[in-house]
């Protein structure tokens, strides 16, 4: 199962930022996959705003971001709340995340990706 870490650290109110951009599962290869994505903040951050998208479909809408995490940190789901979905074949997956306040937090996160077999 293809699984890609990530920790960003965001600018003051920057905007759109995609963890995601460039990986090699950026765009799922497979018929239908099944993903999940956990996410949170260093520290107590609630200015750390999150919307999933996948192909055309809006998986999570722009919200909060679970705080309380610790900076390299990956999450894991006895402490943090997978987003799971089915994407379609060539469905970009995009990870948005806007710091909506003038501070520069640091954001952990983990997706996975795996054939799912229907």
């Amino acid at each position: 199962m293809p699984s890609f870490p990530f920790t960003v650290t965001l600018g003051a109110s920057s905007l759109g930022t995609n963890p995601l951009a460039g990986w090699q599962y950026e765009y799922n290869p497979y018929e239908k996959a099944a993903v999940s994505l956990m996410v949170n903040t260093a520290g107590a951050s609630a200015s750390v705003q999150l919307q999933v998208t996948s192909g055309s479909q809006t998986i999570q809408q722009r919200g909060p971001v679970q705080a309380g995490g610790t900076a390299g940190v990956t999450p894991s789901s006895l402490n943090t709340q997978p987003i799971t979905w089915i994407a379609g074949k060539g469905d970009r997956l995009i990870v948005s995340l806007d710091e909506t306040a003038a501070a520069t937090p640091v954001v952990n996160g983990l997706i996975e990706i795996e054939p799912a077999v229907l």
